[in-house]
């Protein structure tokens, strides 16, 4: 349904450009939850930012590869041509809502701009849809909240108002950039399952995106990993949780604590990520990686499979005994 292929972004002028996200390709299917992953500066965001034509042009831009939303190619189109054009279908949830939402304007002014958009609907029956958006993500007393400003509602209330904006345009697909990463554990659960029952009830396809992979074990279908603006990794959720093969995917699931474990200490990944353009040829995560050997610097990694649909970047993946 939303099919990204070998997508590049870069930035940078002359000969001071460089690839801040390379080759990255992933699909999402409609109904299905696809988890992406990774450290801060992987390029997640950035990645998410290209598909919904948002990027902050001239600064970067998309220099390669195709975003198709069924079937047709938007990678060039800016946002309101997609909407001229019936391909409004991709919605984003971000991860702040008071820098999203206008602080001066009660939030259902906010919903009924987004529905003028998107339905053409003005008055009264824009104002019913955004009271019917209110009511969808279990906002209570919709009527009356309508007429709050973002300042009056509470983090978890914010963030579902956003969510009611994204569900204006009838999204098919609906990227979720760390929506709950400002929340507390039990507000935190009501978005995961609220973002859940959107993506069944209807049929959506949704791009979540977090650094927190217990986030993902629960709500995912499938994940893909990413480091230093490259997937390095990825397969259906219980599949890749339970047999990593990418030695970075293991590195990440081994910095979750452990209960468990007593009085371990906490496992962490040595060094720093890479910067764009830092590291222009090999493996990327080599001068991290404890497998590492010589050929990880030299050569790009090859594609290793481990059933169906798990795929990882590495020349010596670890469920292969390296």
């Amino acid at each position: 349904m939303l099919s990204v292929r070998n997508l590049v972004v870069s930035g940078g002028k002359g000969s001071a450009q460089i690839d801040i996200v390379s080759d990255v390709s992933f699909e999402i299917e409609r109904g299905k939850v696809l988890g992406l992953v990774g450290e801060s500066g992987s390029g997640k965001s950035i990645t998410s930012l290209a598909v919904m034509g948002l990027l902050p042009h001239p600064q970067l831009w998309v220099r390669g590869g195709s975003i198709e939303l069924d079937g047709a190619d938007i990678t060039e189109e800016p946002p309101y041509l997609r909407v001229e054009r019936g391909h409004g279908g991709v919605a984003m949830i971000f991860q702040e809502p008071m820098t999203s939402l206008n602080p001066v304007l009660p939030i259902g002014e906010q919903i009924v701009e987004a529905v003028r958009v998107h339905d053409g609907s003005t008055g009264v029956t824009a104002r019913n849809r955004a009271q019917e958006l209110l009511d969808m993500v279990r906002i209570p007393d919709a009527r009356l909240q309508l007429n709050a400003y973002p300042h009056e509602l509470s983090g978890g209330m914010r963030q579902r108002v956003m969510i009611a904006i994204a569900l204006a345009c009838r999204p098919q697909a609906l990227i979720a950039d760390e929506p709950t990463t400002a929340l507390d554990v039990t507000v935190q659960l009501q978005v995961l399952s609220l973002i859940r029952e959107l993506c069944d009830t209807f049929d959506m396809g949704v791009l979540f995106i977090t650094h927190d992979l217990g986030v993902v074990s629960e709500l995912a279908d499938s994940v893909a990993v990413m480091y230093g603006g490259k997937i390095v990794e990825t397969g259906p959720v219980e599949r890749l949780f339970n047999t990593p093969l990418h030695p970075y995917t293991a590195g990440l699931m081994g910095c979750v604590p452990d209960p468990s474990a007593g009085h371990r200490r906490f496992q962490t990944i040595p060094g720093q990520a890479p910067k764009p353009g830092e590291i222009t040829h090999g493996c990327r995560f080599a001068p991290r990686c404890s497998h590492a050997q010589a050929i990880c610097s030299d050569d790009a990694p090859t594609r290793v499979t481990e059933g169906a649909r798990h795929f990882a970047e590495c020349h010596f993946p670890i469920s292969r005994g390296a």
